[in-house]
């Protein structure tokens, strides 16, 4: 018997372990890829529409708002382009979430088919769009004089955290549309709302002090102040918040996953 084969007969578990890793992440690129293709098949523009939302936004606040509520503050553009870039990953990533299973029907009918792949794919096509616009805000931000600082470090924790967070959401949102369809549209008055509470056009500190406790409930408050702390002050973001955020993000990614499998054998006679 050869080495290998004594190996693989010691190590049976370990083996069918990196067989099912390479699978999954064989399963994330193939439909990440797909997805972004469908996404801009025949658009002229492609990737440019991922950098023209954001722009576009970040224009509109700051000619409506900055009178308002950014005249004392310094990088306006650089604050607004932040908070749209954060935001816009999160939201995105929920609203496209609760559709998972009802817009991926064929998919749902292969038996076998891992679909608890499918938060990871569209919170990855959110992230590549955030990604391609970071680029433009890094040059808003050298434009504006403000550069990279030793804090930088910490956005990939950042970026990890919101990650989990928004993967964590969308399987109980996903899991939740195909048994009750009034959630995708009861999530989208509630992202909508979200917005307005959540520090992207204004800072927090202009709210209320007796009001701001119930925005900190947001999570997106945090995680914006979080980026806008590193990016535009070059400090490291409070630790606290953070370590509520992670432990949120598993919660929701333990729970919501357990909930997403226990029901996915309902997902078809549902559709």
């Amino acid at each position: 018997m050869s080495f290998e084969q004594t190996t693989s007969l010691a190590h049976p578990r370990t083996s069918s372990s990196a067989r099912a890793w390479r699978h999954g992440w064989d399963v994330l690129t193939v439909l990440t890829r797909r997805d972004i293709k469908a996404q801009y098949k025949r658009s002229f523009l492609g990737f440019g529409w991922a950098l023209g939302g954001p722009l576009l936004q970040v224009v509109v606040f700051s000619t409506i708002f900055q009178g308002a509520l950014g005249s004392q503050m310094p990088s306006y553009a650089c604050f607004v382009f932040v908070g749209v870039l954060v935001w816009g990953w999160f939201q995105s990533s929920l609203g496209n979430s609760v559709n998972l299973i009802t817009g991926n029907a064929a998919l749902a009918r292969q038996p076998g088919f891992p679909l608890a792949m499918l938060p990871f794919v569209t919170v990855n096509v959110r992230f590549l769009h955030m990604l391609i616009a970071l680029p433009l805000m890094l040059i808003l931000l050298w434009w504006n004089g403000i550069h990279a600082t030793v804090a930088w470090l910490a956005l990939p924790v950042l970026a990890l955290i919101q990650y989990l967070l928004c993967v964590g959401l969308a399987y109980p949102l996903a899991s939740l549309n195909v048994l009750h369809r009034d959630t995708q549209h009861i999530v989208s008055v509630l992202l909508q709302l979200m917005m307005f509470v959540t520090p992207i056009f204004y800072n927090i500190q202009v709210v209320p002090e007796p009001m701001r406790s119930w925005f900190n409930l947001n999570p997106m408050v945090s995680m914006v102040s979080a980026w806008r702390a590193v990016l535009l002050e070059g400090r490291w973001p409070d630790a606290g918040p953070l370590w509520i955020l992670s432990a949120v993000a598993v919660f929701f990614l333990v729970v919501g996953r357990k909930m997403f499998i226990a029901q996915s054998h309902r997902f078809v006679e549902e559709m």
